[in-house]
């Protein structure tokens, strides 16, 4: 059930981000039914032996002002939780990212926690270096993902408030 050392054909597909949004909305109606019982663990890729935590973080469009929550992986970090913004190695930052550049403060749920409230900022590069082979251990994909994009992943440490 792993997934492929060279970047799949058509990832860039503009029908990728479509399916993952389908994905994403399922997922959230899951969790949010069950308080996380259910969709609070990523059983796909390097997930389906070791699933991942997942959580659900909300966000504002920074044009729409319309409200979203997405499904994320995390890595805890002491009181902060990480998350990367991978966007399975697509080419472009997924909106979440772009969004909490704008607005930071915002609130997670996790498995039995409905709300906590965090603010968003990205992990310096020193940061960041210190965090990816944990990320990277945590869910071995980060690293497929990384070599299919030509962008840096991001990634965003969400710090307690």
């Amino acid at each position: 059930m792993g997934l492929p050392d060279e970047k799949p054909a058509g990832l860039d597909s503009p029908l990728v981000p479509k399916v993952l949004k389908r994905v994403a909305q399922v997922q959230v109606a899951a969790f949010r039914a069950t308080n996380g019982r259910v969709g609070s663990r990523w059983r796909v890729g390097a997930g389906w032996r070791r699933p991942v935590p997942t959580l659900l973080l909300d966000h504002v469009g920074r044009r729409s002002g319309s409200r979203f929550t997405t499904p994320l992986l995390y890595l805890e970090d002491g009181p902060d939780l990480v998350v990367v913004a991978s966007q399975g190695g697509l080419p472009k930052h997924p909106q979440w990212y772009r969004n909490l550049l704008a607005q930071p403060d915002t609130v997670v749920a996790l498995r039995g926690e409905r709300v906590r409230r965090v603010r968003a900022r990205v992990a310096d590069p020193d940061e960041r270096a210190a965090l990816w082979p944990r990320l990277v251990e945590l869910y071995a994909d980060f690293d497929r993902y990384q070599r299919w994009t030509d962008r840096e992943i991001p990634v965003v440490v969400l710090e307690p408030r």
